[in-house]
């Protein structure tokens, strides 16, 4: 059964004693997701979408670094490959968790980072949800780097940086040109 669930980014494996594990842990790297002990589990069986509108990276520009904003040219909705996990607390308390795969960079982002997240097409979706496909092989065929001719980035404010900025305003593009694929 597919459900919707909100869930703390940053994957605590199950059978881990210590939660702040999760601050080390917001993403899987693709070509190692299937071996590592931490994300093995999860790969074959807690897979998960992770909707988004957009993504940031930031590219080191001398002293400082700039922010871009990576979406859809289309400005769609579209979602990152990712893994969960079901953690128990000392008090009992359950804690869903989930960690976003990465992979190599499309030509979009290599320039800015050296890693960009798993975007998945629609047409993957039902196999990555699907539990009961245990394939790791066919799997890790979908995580690759999506098609850099379906998306932009634009340059955006430094004020992405604080948590405390949480609102539309991060993504608002600076006067710069955006760029495309």
């Amino acid at each position: 059964m597919r459900q919707f669930s909100l869930m703390r980014w940053g994957l605590i494996p199950f059978w881990v004693k210590d939660a702040n594990i999760g601050y080390k842990m917001i993403n899987a790297r693709a070509e190692t997701v299937a071996e590592k002990p931490a994300y093995r589990e999860s790969f074959k069986s807690r897979r998960c979408l992770i909707p988004a509108d957009g993504f940031y990276e930031w590219k080191k520009e001398g002293k400082s670094k700039q922010p871009f904003h990576f979406g859809m040219r289309d400005n769609s909705i579209f979602a990152f490959a990712g893994i969960w996990d079901r953690w128990k607390n000392p008090q009992g308390e359950v804690i869903e968790t989930c960690s976003i795969l990465t992979t190599t960079p499309n030509l979009l982002c290599a320039d800015v980072h050296d890693r960009m997240p798993v975007i998945l097409p629609v047409g993957h979706y039902d196999l990555w949800l699907d539990p009961g496909f245990k394939g790791t092989d066919d799997l890790k065929e979908l995580l690759h780097p999506f098609e850099a001719k379906l998306m932009k980035r634009y340059p955006v404010s430094t004020r992405v940086n604080l948590v405390r900025n949480d609102d539309p305003e991060c993504a608002v593009e600076l006067k710069e040109q955006s760029v495309t694929a």
